[in-house]
């Protein structure tokens, strides 16, 4: 078990939700239990929910490579996903990625040399009204992403990380 006990009673929790003969129907809910905890789905943790699911372990890193909330990937302890769709694009989303990587001095799916931030470029959030829109830590959506409001982010990340 590579889990907390309470990460498994979360995991418990979201089984419950299913007839008990489709306990595999958990299967993204484990994995962001599983990514929350550890901050990725490492191909260890992949196998781990398999085998608390009953599944085989591709069938679950079939899931977690297929959709793109989960990171297959080491990251930083703080993941910045930021749209560059072309209704983002049109408000200003190409140009805050490019002033995000900038301010941190790191590509898309690179991770600063602290090991705090990953930028992910992400696709469409559904808040085309609220561009530029970036995501942090794949939770908290935040809105009209201009270059003072990047800085504002990094900044309350940063001094969250020192509290």
């Amino acid at each position: 078990m590579l889990l907390s006990e309470q990460a498994y009673r979360e995991i418990d929790r979201a089984i419950a939700k299913y007839p008990a003969d489709q306990k595999q129907s958990a299967v993204m809910a484990a994995l962001t239990v599983a990514q929350d905890e550890k901050g990725w789905v490492s191909p260890e943790v992949i196998r781990d929910v398999a085998a608390y699911l009953g599944m085989p372990p591709i069938a679950v890193q079939e899931c977690a490579t297929f959709y793109n909330m989960y990171n297959t990937q080491k990251v930083g302890k703080y993941t910045l996903t930021i749209c560059t769709n072309l209704p983002c694009a049109l408000q200003g989303g190409v140009k805050a990625a490019e002033y995000l990587k900038q301010k941190l001095g790191v590509g898309f799916h690179e991770t600063t040399e602290d090991g705090l931030f990953t930028v992910i470029e992400g696709e469409c959030m559904g808040a085309c009204g609220d561009a530029p829109v970036v995501i942090a830590n794949g939770k908290h959506m935040c809105c009209r992403m201009q270059p003072e409001k990047i800085d504002a982010l990094i900044a309350a990340l940063k001094e969250q990380e020192s509290a």
